[in-house]
């Protein structure tokens, strides 16, 4: 029986499906975000924000104008969607609830984001900037983003039956191997996920024609750092798909419940996939469509570690409902 605090079953719902859905979108977004940088569309507006090129609304008159204002345009959707997501989990939730927690934080990540994402145009750390300083910029901006997301998958998994016992932050006792492998794990995917910006930089700033040219610049002891640094990323995912692999299955050992199974297969799986489309693009010299589709599957290994973090900290959390323990077997005698 739910608790006399919780929210009626029907409010839960709906507002566990807008969360999921604004999960979805700012993925949308996210990958808008970076086509804008792939494109070399950073400028588009000059160094003018929030307005455009000086303006509330320009008539955009050239291409990149058109994309970095439309990413600007679902930007500031965005932070009113994530608004309306704070306020009514604000309304809706007791205190200390996880989804209500969570909302908040999702709400704090992204006025970080705007605040990065101004930062980039108002320094002119666009475009064609090969500075160390876009580098770092862009390495934060990809930390940020990852817990944005994980805040706001946090939010939907936590609106459901038990959300009442999620917390932040997701604490496993100290001396539990599992929680020292999900820790691994989730620092991992944040240095993969740094190393993977800076290799779509380079990507960007010094696309090559073929893997060969490509291996050749990476290779070169003259070659800009950012080329440099883009030949770890590959070694980098490489380690850790073994860890990750490993980590998720042995999590799943630890923590016999069905939904701690489910989160670890889907990291491990969606994993190799990523791994697969990395090496794939790689072999295609980093086109921009590919270049999305990595992004996108990093961003739903992220998702995926994160929930399967939540549900071996509390199981209970994220199960279907509150009856999901298994019945007791019938006696013998």
């Amino acid at each position: 029986m739910p608790s006399p605090s919780a929210p009626p079953p029907p409010a839960a719902a709906r507002f566990r499906r807008f969360a999921w859905a604004l999960v979805a979108y700012n993925l949308g977004v996210i990958l808008w975000g970076a086509f804008v940088r792939a494109t070399g569309s950073g400028a588009g507006c000059g160094n003018h924000w929030p307005l455009c090129n000086g303006e509330v609304l320009p008539r955009p008159e050239a291409m990149a104008t058109a994309i970095e204002l439309t990413h600007r345009l679902t930007s500031g959707l965005d932070g009113l969607l994530v608004l309306v997501l704070a306020l009514w989990a604000w309304r809706l939730f007791p205190r200390r609830h996880g989804a209500r927690t969570a909302a908040a934080l999702a709400l704090l990540f992204l006025v970080v984001e705007a605040l990065v994402g101004a930062g980039l145009v108002r320094f002119d750390l666009v475009a064609d900037d090969a500075s160390t300083a876009r580098a770092v910029v862009m390495a934060v901006h990809l930390l940020n983003t990852f817990l944005l997301l994980a805040s706001l998958a946090l939010t939907a998994a936590w609106a459901g039956p038990g959300g009442e016992r999620g917390r932040f932050p997701l604490r496993l006792e100290a001396r539990d191997p599992a929680a020292w492998l999900l820790a691994g794990a989730l620092a991992g995917m944040a240095l993969l996920g740094v190393s993977g910006a800076i290799a779509a930089l380079g990507d960007t700033l010094f696309p090559a024609s073929s893997f060969r040219e490509g291996l050749a610049a990476d290779l070169d002891p003259t070659a800009h750092l950012l080329l440099r640094l883009r030949l770890f990323h590959p070694a980098i995912a490489l380690a850790l798909g073994v860890y990750l692999s490993a980590a998720a299955l042995s999590v799943s050992r630890m923590r016999d419940r069905p939904v701690v199974r489910r989160w670890s297969l889907a990291v491990a799986w969606l994993f190799v996939a990523q791994l697969g489309l990395g090496f794939l693009n790689l072999a295609l010299a980093a086109p921009v469509w590919m270049q999305l589709v990595h992004l996108l599957a990093a961003d739903l290994v992220w998702l995926a570690l994160v929930l399967l973090t939540a549900a071996a900290a509390h199981p209970d959390a994220l199960a279907p409902s509150p009856a999901a323990a298994p019945a007791p077997l019938p006696s013998r005698a």
